[in-house]
Order: C-alpha cells, then sequence, then structure tokens
C-alpha cells in the first residue's frame, strides 16, 4: 500500500516525480494533458526518457493518470461523444508508452438521455476505446458522487457497466473508488463497522479483485448528499477515525491497494500525506 498524491506537471511531464518526492509522495497521479481541453502535445523519445529516468531516479515504481474532466461517454453530442473516446484511447497510449499503470476517468453524465440509454452508450463507448488496445496502462472506472447525474455513483451501476460490455474488455476493467464520492453517495465511512459494511457491499456487487486504486479524500458534504466536494482529511465529514479504519481493513483483507489523496489544499497536501503514513504504520 503506497501513499501519494495528484501532483502537478506543469513545465513538463518529467517535473511530475520530482513534485511528488517533495511533497512525501511513495507514488503519484497527474494529468498528461490539461484537464479542461484542448489538444495534447506529443511526446517525443526525449520527452519520455526525461520522464522514465526522473522516475528511476526518485525510486517511483507506480503512478497514475486522470483523464480529462470533460470526458462524457453518455453525451447526445457526437462531437463530446467521440472525442471522448477518442482522448480516452489516445491517453491509454501515452500512458504505455510512459509506463503508467492506470487511467482513470469519469465516464460522464445521463442528463441529455436518461439513465437507461446512457448506460447502453457508456458500454458501447467503453467497447470502443477498448477493442484492439493492447497497450500496459489499465482502465478504471471511477466512482462519482453523483452531482449532475454523473454516471457511476453506485456499485450497482458501475458493476452493470462492467458486465454489459464484452467478456474480454470485462476483464481488462478495474474500479477507482474515491472515498469523497463514495460518501457523497451514501455509502458511509466514518468507522470501522461502515467500512466494513461499505466494502463487504462493493464485494457483494462488484467483486473486490476490481478494486485497483483508491482516491483518499474527506468530504465537505454530508453522507449522501451527492455534491463532489473534497475536503483535507481530519476536517471533512468522514474523519481521521474513518481513513484509520479504511487502511486497516486494506490491511487486513491483503489488498495491495494504494491510495492517493486529492485534497484541495496544496499547502496541506505533504502534512496529510503523513498524517496517511502514520495510519498504515501504526496498525
Amino acid at each position: 500500500m503506497l501513499i501519494g498524491a495528484h501532483i502537478s506537471a506543469a513545465g513538463g511531464l518529467e517535473n511530475a516525480p520530482a513534485n511528488a518526492k517533495k511533497q512525501g509522495c511513495e507514488c503519484y497521479q497527474f494529468f498528461s494533458r490539461s484537464p479542461q481541453g484542448g489538444p495534447a502535445r506529443k511526446l517525443t523519445p526525449t520527452d519520455l526518457k526525461k520522464f522514465k529516468t526522473a522516475n528511476r531516479k526518485l525510486g517511483f515504481e507506480n503512478f497514475y493518470l486522470h483523464a480529462p474532466y470533460f470526458i462524457n461517454l453518455a453525451s447526445s453530442n457526437n462531437r463530446i461523444y467521440y472525442g471522448s473516446i477518442s482522448v480516452l484511447r489516445e491517453e491509454l497510449e501515452r500512458g504505455s508508452l510512459l509506463g503508467v499503470k492506470y487511467l482513470m476517468t469519469h465516464l460522464g453524465s445521463a442528463k441529455d438521455l436518461g439513465e437507461k440509454a446512457s448506460l447502453k452508450k457508456v458500454v458501447i463507448g467503453l467497447e470502443k476505446v477498448l477493442t484492439d488496445y493492447h497497450g500496459s496502462t489499465k482502465f478504471l472506472i471511477e466512482m462519482s458522487a453523483g452531482s449532475g447525474q454523473i454516471i457511476g455513483d453506485t456499485f450497482e451501476e458501475i458493476n452493470a457497466i462492467i458486465h454489459n460490455t464484452h467478456p474480454i474488455i470485462q476483464k481488462s476493467l478495474g474500479v477507482c473508488f474515491d472515498s469523497a464520492h463514495a460518501f457523497a453517495s451514501g455509502y458511509d465511512l466514518r468507522d470501522e463497522k461502515s467500512v466494513q459494511k461499505t466494502f463487504s457491499q462493493f464485494d457483494k456487487t462488484i467483486g473486490l479483485k476490481k478494486l485497483k486504486l483508491i482516491h483518499l479524500n474527506d468530504s465537505k458534504v454530508a453522507l449522501g448528499s451527492h455534491s463532489d466536494r473534497h475536503e483535507n482529511l481530519g476536517s471533512g465529514q468522514i474523519g481521521l477515525a474513518g481513513f484509520s479504519a479504511l487502511i486497516k481493513y486494506l490491511q487486513k483483507n491483503k489488498l495491495e491497494v494504494d491510495l492517493i489523496l486529492e485534497t484541495p489544499t496544496d499547502s496541506r497536501r505533504k502534512k496529510d500525506i503523513a498524517i496517511l503514513k502514520s495510519l498504515r504504520n501504526s496498525q
């Protein structure tokens, strides 16, 4: 169980490892392109060499890509829909060149088409992204908070999406669990009993073998509020007791899943990483 955070790669992707090291990260997550849109800068052999050399020198083996924010595999606008498919495939290919372990993304919003049609379109979109893909970077569905009809806010919905794809693609899909999103979606994580119940439900519905990465964020909002609002660890509605219980659960069940912070305050990131390491090492 490695602990890290989402890290800036401003000025060049090779800067991400050094920025991660300064924060005390053991692993990290980054964007390979602008999260707001626009074409991605081509990765040159020099770029790849600099990035890989920096990771090797600083001891990073696990690093992760987050897809841009504009992805919507349920959009009724073909420019957005096919653009999302193209960008996700491109990010998987870029991730493979960079040696990235996982790419995670939100799937989009059901507001255009309604739930049933949206889920069908998402499944088709995922198959278009992953058909004939043979790279090393694996695709993760990130759990959402459900605000704005964002798809993937329940274990049942994520499971339905995975199991309606082609069997070969089913095997390749994993899940990124986000503590703040799950809490906002109604899954309690505030103590050992709640954590046990939530992950038992995850296991029963999706299967713990599909759990590949965890975004560890406290929540500004109350349980079941369906609002995506991250908070620094211990300052939100989940609290440190909840994160201690979550880490204990992962260790007890021998789940080798890395933890990535996406807490909102950059100046607190190093402190939050140290808190998580202390919780992990004291179990």
